[in-house]
């Protein structure tokens, strides 16, 4: 007589799958189903652990939206001139990006058509908010080009650094390391808005 599996998954762990899954099959195309099969483990067991796919939902993007609203808080986001503190900004999104990939892939590609999907786009606009002002103070010091409208270069770098869910992978062969690539996105950012590039 064999015994039932029994459920060995905690919240953390079930999430992780839950996010694999929302990112291969996108959130409206998965459903509970394909969560217990891919997790091996019964509906109710996950119901055990989540009130349903929605809660896992804003767990993921609420784990990818606090690792970027800390960088906002970290010292080098708070102190010193605006224009070191949005290439400190800049550097830290790059890493938090990589080192929570799943996370903020997730959270880049929701499309708004569920409470949670509405509140995560907006808290997202808010962090893009806060580095446009970055932005425009670091103009106001005189330390970017004025002839650059904020709100443009805000889409432009967020549009460079948000591509990295497209193509980074950690662990392929011959790939990039996270500092390397932060540092890239910041010198092809910066040395174009910067007034005057450093050597």
């Amino acid at each position: 007589m064999t015994t039932p599996k029994r459920d060995t998954y905690t919240p953390e762990t079930l999430l992780t799958v839950a996010v694999r899954i929302f990112n291969e099959r996108g959130y409206d195309g998965t459903s509970m189903e394909h969560l217990s099969r891919a997790a091996g483990i019964s509906k109710s067991s996950i119901y055990h652990h989540v009130a349903g796919k929605e809660e896992l939902l804003r767990r993921a993007v609420s784990r990818a939206l606090d690792a970027l609203f800390a960088i906002l808080d970290e010292d080098g986001a708070v102190g010193g001139r605006a224009v070191e503190r949005v290439e400190y900004v800049t550097r830290r999104t790059v890493e938090v990006l990589m080192a929570e990939l799943p996370y903020v892939t997730l959270l880049l590609r929701v499309r708004g058509n569920t409470k949670t999907e509405r509140w995560a786009m907006e808290r997202r606009r808010e962090f893009d908010q806060r580095v446009a002002d970055l932005l425009k103070a670091a103009a106001a010091e005189g330390d970017l080009r004025a002839d650059m409208d904020t709100r443009l270069a805000t889409r432009l770098l967020f549009g460079m650094v948000n591509s990295l869910v497209e193509w980074y992978r950690p662990h392929a062969g011959g790939g990039y390391d996270g500092e390397q690539v932060a540092e890239a996105v910041v010198r092809m950012a910066f040395d174009g808005l910067r007034t005057d590039v450093p050597a």
